[in-house]
């Protein structure tokens, strides 16, 4: 009994009345952060296999004639000669080539994001329908045939139509890419909740509202996704225009490219300012759409 008093007495002078204890924080262990060598060696080799190029491209771009002729691809350019991008948009007609591709990558673009996920809402929301469940898999079976096989019933049917312009290129890139682009709007409907699109239908919105209002607005970041894939295959196809367009003076910039490559293989410097001219427009649209970009892969590969 005197024991058990004395300790309630300490522990009466030591805590004092009302405070409660503090319970006491445990220490987190520490993390053992390791170094994996060999994968930092591999991405090392990844980045290098890209980084050189591009500082191969830049270098040559800033280059006179003299120093791309005299020096190493890898001396640094020195006075820089910013006069190649001037002389290969004059020799290319770049302006005209650059509105061009930019009209088709834009009408892709849209038409792809409008058609592919209104035509995944409605395979999502009528799946147990037969009709639209093949339809599905027709699409699908679709992304298994390669232009290169239907090149010249394409261009025979262009032709005939009088679709063998930008206009006509465009239209073709919609259709060859809603195939790849309905998958990925699958997937991604299949995480949005139907109770969602269930209350929209009790309140009186119609399929029509409801995917203008409700599924749109959610679908943002698969169509960041799906618009900067339609816009990275639409700037840098070469192959379709190339066999569509009838008019060489109405040829992207791939092809115009081409073309100035074969007639003007000489002028390195100037080439490469062009293919710099060229590919910054894809680099600007990565840059600004990679957040969107990332969310929407990361939530398409989830299932709701």
């Amino acid at each position: 009994m005197t024991t058990t008093r004395t300790s309630q007495d300490a522990t009466a002078t030591t805590v004092p009345a009302g405070r409660p204890r503090r319970p006491r924080r445990r220490r987190e262990p520490k993390e053992d952060y390791r170094v994996n060598w060999r994968l930092t060696g591999l991405l090392a080799a990844a980045s290098l296999a890209v980084l050189l190029p591009m500082y191969f491209t830049i270098t040559m771009a800033l280059k006179t004639s003299q120093q791309a002729a005299s020096g190493t691809g890898f001396s640094l350019p020195w006075p820089v000669n910013l006069g190649n991008f001037t002389e290969a948009w004059r020799l290319t007609n770049f302006g005209r080539a650059f509105a061009i591709s930019v009209f088709i990558s834009v009408v892709a673009v849209s038409g792809v994001i409008l058609l592919a996920s209104a035509a995944a809402f409605a395979i999502s929301q009528n799946w147990d329908r037969k009709l639209f469940r093949y339809s599905y898999y027709y699409l699908l079976g679709a992304m298994f045939i390669p232009f290169p096989v239907i090149a010249l019933p394409q261009i025979k049917f262009m032709s005939i139509a009088g679709l063998s312009n930008p206009a006509g290129v465009a239209i073709l890139h919609i259709l060859f890419q809603m195939s790849f682009n309905i998958l990925l709007y699958s997937a991604f409907l299949r995480s949005i909740p139907g109770e969602l699109i269930e209350s929209a239908h009790i309140d009186g919105a119609t399929t029509a509202q409801t995917f203008r209002r409700l599924i749109l607005p959610l679908l943002a970041p698969m169509n960041a996704t799906v618009g900067i894939f339609v816009f990275l295959f639409s700037w840098n196809d070469f192959m379709m225009p190339s066999l569509i367009v009838a008019n060489p003076a109405l040829q992207t910039i791939p092809v115009v490219q081409s073309l100035f490559q074969s007639q003007f293989s000489a002028n390195y410097n100037i080439a490469f300012a062009s293919y710099l001219m060229a590919m910054a427009p894809t680099v600007v649209a990565y840059v600004f759409a990679q957040r969107w970009v990332m969310s929407g892969v990361t939530r398409g590969a989830i299932k709701g």
